[in-house]
């Protein structure tokens, strides 16, 4: 069934984060810059407490989950018409996909990004959190079943 799909290849998925990430942005950066100060841009510490741990670290990972959750796609993913579909199915991915697909990251990201880069090579244009989580990135695709009559939850 997945064959059918025009898989979303590196660079149109890489343009997709770009635009999260300056989403993301430019939602904490004020609240950090309200919280810390302007001093917070300059300092070379990994944390400044546990507002900056919140907000640049589990709003971002949650915020990204919420929307894979409910519209299979991030912002960015969303303007450029991707979707993140199950690669077995071509339905809609569990939530359980989705938490491992972001956990995906981290690991793709260790070796010098490599598993992110792999999207470029692989014929299915999967990176290795696509892999690890049974997703596809494809173009211009709805699910089948907008109502969606999964049994698992958000929480």
């Amino acid at each position: 069934m997945t064959d059918d799909f025009e898989y979303a290849g590196f660079w149109i998925r890489a343009a997709a984060s770009i635009i999260d990430t300056l989403l993301i942005l430019a939602v904490i950066a004020p609240l950090l810059t309200a919280i810390y100060g302007a001093d917070y841009w300059l300092s070379e510490s990994a944390s400044q407490g546990i507002w900056d741990l919140l907000i640049s670290y589990f709003f971002p990972a949650a915020a990204v989950i919420v929307f894979w959750v409910y519209k299979s796609a991030t912002p960015g993913k969303m303007l450029l018409k991707l979707t993140v579909v199950d690669a077995t199915s071509g339905g809609k991915p569990s939530t359980a996909q989705f938490i491992g697909r972001y956990l995906g990251y981290y690991l793709a990201g260790i070796p010098l990004l490599l598993g992110i880069f792999w999207v470029g090579f692989d014929k299915r244009k999967q990176g290795w959190h696509d892999k690890l989580a049974g997703t596809l990135v494809v173009k211009n695709h709805r699910h089948a079943n907008a109502t969606d009559n999964r049994t698992d939850t958000l929480l």
